[in-house]
């Protein structure tokens, strides 16, 4: 079938809740894809921050072949081995909790979502959790009510009751918020969709503060920063606190799906046999593949070389927005998780860049959003702003 061909089926046979670019990927390798016509990308995108070690990488492709033929599936009704040494490395490299395994960042908030309700239940019948404005946290009932931005709730109301509402990166504000009822705090570090929001240095500080002086819960939505994305292995690490929950996702299983709530182990009994469960959570094959992940960037020291790149790609970033004041207001970023402020319109820079063989996509309007493989070479960046800087000269004119 052609390009064309592919779409319109797509329209016979696949619910339109996406909106995609008018391209068929059909192969990938390190940094770049192909498209069905044999047209080549640059991809800054990397499947929104899941494809930490790029396309196929060997050690992924390795891990897959090794455990497919062996065990695929088998529910949680059973001990399996690669889900064990999945859980105990993230407990070894985070804050030595326990791990609750689903299938995605959205999943894994809906279980801290569930272990906080258990967690309030138990400390006096709370029930209420604060999150930000502009925040993610998924599209489920649960997570698009905890989610902080009207556009992801709207006409699925009537919304899950007991989510509070205030300004990221505002300390106040939450303390102000703060009442009988609340039971914990779920807050991603940095703010991915609502725009690559960077806070204070001492913002997890003061909620890590505000939690032990309350008796509440901090839980981390690390599911677009964790897993080494922001030149950490996880991005709590950069602000000297330790939080009683944190999701996972996206980068953990290298491209296939993945889901995992942390939680310490003195809470993690909240939620015993029966409380909670997931048929497809942490299958032999797809711990297989984090597993090999997490290896791969530990053994390798990706979190050193992220924190490198990311430092060179926002240098050359700042270097557009010298050249181009008119039509980008901002750089913003950590690691390899960096956001562009534009004063025109992302979409079309967006789509432009798609024209000349560059994926990045645009948030929270008109924020550029740069999440590209973890292992990008230096060439590869001068490649991105090569290409970005044409189309800035074209879109700003």
């Amino acid at each position: 079938m052609t390009t064309n061909q592919i779409m319109e089926n797509y329209k016979r046979f696949v619910v339109p809740t996406y909106n995609r670019f008018p391209v068929v990927m059909v192969k990938g390798q390190g940094c770049l894809v192909w498209d069905l016509e044999g047209k080549k990308y640059l991809d800054l995108v990397a499947g929104v921050a899941v494809n930490s070690l790029g396309h196929a990488h060997p050690c992924v492709v390795e891990a897959i072949s090794k455990q497919a033929p062996e065990l695929i599936h088998t529910s949680n009704l059973y001990y399996t081995i690669p889900q064990l040494e999945l859980a105990k490395r993230l407990s070894q490299i985070s804050f030595g909790g326990k791990a609750f395994f689903a299938n995605s960042g959205a999943e894994a908030n809906e279980a801290a979502i569930k272990l906080a309700r258990r967690f309030g239940k138990t400390t006096g019948g709370r029930h209420e959790i604060i999150t930000m404005n502009n925040s993610f946290h998924g599209r489920t009932m649960a997570t698009l009510t905890a989610t902080g931005q009207k556009k992801i709730q709207k006409d699925f109301d009537p919304l899950v009751p007991g989510f509070k509402y205030v300004e990221f990166n505002n300390i106040s504000a939450v303390k102000e918020a703060i009442n009988k009822n609340t039971c914990a705090i779920l807050v991603e570090p940095i703010q991915g969709e609502g725009g690559v929001n960077i806070p204070a240095n001492d913002y997890l500080q003061g909620l890590r503060t505000l939690c032990d002086e309350h008796n509440l819960l901090l839980m981390l939505d690390e599911v677009q920063t964790g897993i080494a994305r922001t030149g950490r292995m996880f991005a709590y690490q950069h602000y000297g606190i330790i939080p009683d929950v944190m999701t996972l996702a996206k980068g953990l299983g290298g491209g296939l799906p993945i889901g995992a709530m942390l939680v310490s182990a003195k809470k993690a009994d909240l939620l015993p046999s029966g409380s909670h469960a997931s048929t497809f959570g942490a299958t032999p094959l797809v711990c297989s593949a984090a597993i090999a992940v997490v290896d791969y960037i530990i053994e390798h020291n990706i979190c050193a070389l992220v924190e490198q790149m990311g430092e060179y790609f926002v240098a050359k970033l700042q270097g557009l927005s010298q050249k181009y004041p008119t039509a980008i207001s901002g750089i913003r970023g950590k690691g390899l998780m960096i956001g562009m402020a534009l004063k025109i319109n992302g979409a079309t820079v967006v789509n432009e860049c798609l024209t000349n063989g560059l994926l990045i996509n645009s948030t929270a309007g008109d924020v550029l959003r740069f999440v590209p493989p973890l292992i990008i070479t230096r060439e590869e960046i001068d490649e991105s702003v090569e290409i970005l800087d044409r189309v800035l000269l074209l879109c700003q004119s």
